[in-house]
């Protein structure tokens, strides 16, 4: 995991940062070496191209756009399909609320080397409906077909997006935890290329050629089957074999990313602390593309305990209330064996 670092005074900075708080340095981010650059109006030499701040940077978009590529919006932004009219300055506020966890989005998978190929080069390929419910008063239904991700902006709202997650009886709602889950159906389609991937993968998760239809009725009619735990990581991923792998793979994405998160502060959880527990001090790692699924989870057991304590500490729910059975385990592993051959560390 690359961590974003002020260019001038070498500060930490966060992915969604403008500028830098400590400098006041105009940042721009630069995707193909995962690193802020000076943003300047009047381009930037890097590696031989010159490189400008985004035409969204007004609505807060700090990725920079090499000026080959024919567009004044970045790759994250050119991504985008479908936006609400400019003129409609509230549902461009969400989007600048959303565009920061799609961002996110982006260069995690540009960290573990998956393949993206946008939709206006290739039928099937990555784009995303960005729209309002709220600005354009009609129903925007989150989901994934055909490569194109729609996502409902008014889910920026937090007070919004609390009262669905209560109504739905769901322990986690965020946007990025929408957007991981999209792209998990985006890449189940691209990272199972061969007919033995796929029957294993039906082994594991079910078989998805099932009634979609058939199964989100049965499952907004009687909810999840009793004893769902012991095989599932959610209950929206009993409704679905495609429903399965994409909350699978949301959550391997959660924990990859906040694990190489603990691991660039250096975070160590020392074993004397907890004698008798556990027999070895956890390091968590900045790249498990080596290491075992076992492992990962296992410093993530520990890790994620960690967290939720200090989150109760603070008066919050737990930052991740979810238990990994054994059968998820399994889902789990074959996710991270489908991801692992791109990286660009092996």
């Amino acid at each position: 995991m690359a961590v974003p670092r002020c260019p001038r005074c070498g500060q930490f900075v966060f992915l969604d940062e403008l500028g830098c708080r400590h400098c006041d340095a105009p940042l721009g981010y630069h995707p193909p070496s995962l690193s802020y650059q000076l943003a300047d109006s009047a381009g930037i030499e890097i590696d031989g191209e010159r490189w400008f701040p985004c035409g969204n940077r007004a609505w807060g978009c700090n990725w920079l756009v090499d000026e080959s590529a024919g567009t004044g919006r970045c790759f994250s932004c050119s991504t985008s399909r479908r936006l609400p009219p400019q003129s409609d300055t509230v549902a461009w506020e969400k989007l600048a609320d959303a565009g920061v966890a799609k961002r996110r989005l982006m260069v995690q998978l540009f960290e573990l080397g998956l393949p993206i190929t946008p939709y206006y080069e290739q039928e099937g390929g990555l784009g995303f409906d960005l729209l309002s419910s709220l600005s354009e008063n009609a129903p925007v239904m989150i989901g994934h077909a055909n490569g194109i991700i729609t996502i409902d902006l008014a889910e920026t709202l937090d007070a919004r997006r609390e009262a669905l997650r209560v109504s739905l009886g769901e322990p986690y709602r965020t946007m990025l935890g929408h957007f991981r889950h999209e792209i998990g159906h985006y890449y189940q389609r691209v990272l199972l290329t061969t007919d033995a991937l796929w029957d294993e993968c039906r082994a594991l998760f079910g078989d998805e050629r099932a009634s979609y239809r058939e199964a989100l009725d049965r499952h907004y009619s009687v909810g999840a089957p009793e004893g769902w735990r012991t095989s599932f990581i959610s209950e929206y991923a009993t409704m679905h074999p495609w429903e399965d792998f994409a909350e699978c793979f949301a959550h391997y994405l959660h924990i990859r990313n906040t694990l190489a998160t603990a691991a660039a502060a250096g975070m160590v959880l020392d074993a004397s602390r907890v004698s008798g527990i556990v027999d070895h001090d956890i390091v968590p790692d900045a790249d498990y593309t080596q290491e075992t699924t076992e492992q990962m989870l296992h410093d993530w057991e520990w890790v994620s305990l960690f967290f939720n304590r200090v989150n109760r500490a603070m008066g919050q729910r737990d930052l991740y209330p979810f238990e990994l059975s054994q059968p998820v385990h399994a889902k789990l592993d074959f996710i991270h064996r489908l991801v692992t051959p791109y990286s660009p560390t092996r």
